[in-house]
């Protein structure tokens, strides 16, 4: 992957961001603007899956490069009941499950986690904000995991269900969720992070997991996973777009 084509496609994402942001009111009224997003989203998908190696990875920086104060951002402190009593014991009892379109389902302490290959990384965190910071975190490989379950021919989606409620609904769609496919399952530098620059996660930051996919904005980057489900679609969930945001608006996708 050359500089100048990485380039490219990290300004044509901060490009599709900056409208975002700019014209969000307008976006909601005009079915017309929807459906070309629509259409970018699957040109970014699209180029980034003809221009980059399934396997190219985000550029890495150096400890130096590790920003003082990364920013936290959405939900820093979840107050869903389950979450506030698997912090008052320092997420003892806390279990990852992954289950869903797999013949072995498991279920996964920390220490489960923490005994799993590992990767550590130094990357940058972009923001649909517009912000990015950079930060250094280690965490199992998605990919081993994956491997592990055992995933059935068809499955084609991994869903990362949270603890943090951001609305409380009757229908439950308040709850946090997000979803990215196999190929970004497993790429290397997809990672389920319980340590951030050298420390335990912090709780601002997910504790006691986050996903880290390297390759995507921000917001795909899910905090507090309490458990990962295989699905052949993800129609069944919320409003069917395949995240608590893209629910909402924002592109499934999301790459860089």
């Amino acid at each position: 992957m050359t500089p100048d084509r990485r380039g490219w496609l990290k300004g044509l994402a901060a490009s599709g961001a900056g409208l975002w942001l700019a014209a969000c009111d307008k976006l909601n009224e005009s079915a017309g603007v929807q459906k070309g997003l629509a259409s970018a989203q699957g040109l970014t998908l699209r180029a980034q899956r003809l221009f980059q190696s399934r396997k190219a990875l985000a550029q890495e920086f150096t400890p130096a490069d590790i920003a003082r104060d990364f920013r936290a951002n959405g939900s820093i402190s979840p107050g869903d009941p389950a979450y506030r009593q698997l912090l008052t014991t320092g997420f003892k009892a806390y279990r990852l499950v992954i289950d869903g379109l797999v013949d072995h389902p498991l279920t996964l302490s920390l220490a489960d986690l923490r005994a799993q290959p590992s990767r550590t990384q130094i990357t940058r965190h972009d923001c649909v904000e517009g912000w990015s910071s950079i930060g250094q975190w280690k965490g199992a490989r998605l990919g081993p995991l994956l491997d592990r379950a055992g995933l059935k021919r068809e499955a084609r989606y991994l869903v990362f269900h949270c603890f943090d409620s951001l609305e409380e609904t009757l229908d439950g769609s308040g709850q946090y969720y997000e979803s990215i496919d196999l190929i970004d399952g497993y790429h290397p530098q997809t990672i389920l992070a319980y340590e951030m620059n050298g420390q335990v996660l912090p709780v601002a930051h997910g504790a006691p997991l986050r996903l880290r996919v390297e390759r995507h904005l921000g917001y795909k980057h899910a905090k507090y996973i309490s458990r990962i489900e295989a699905v052949a679609d993800f129609a069944h969930l919320g409003q069917g777009k395949g995240g608590y945001w893209e629910d909402r608006g924002y592109e499934w996708y999301g790459g860089i």
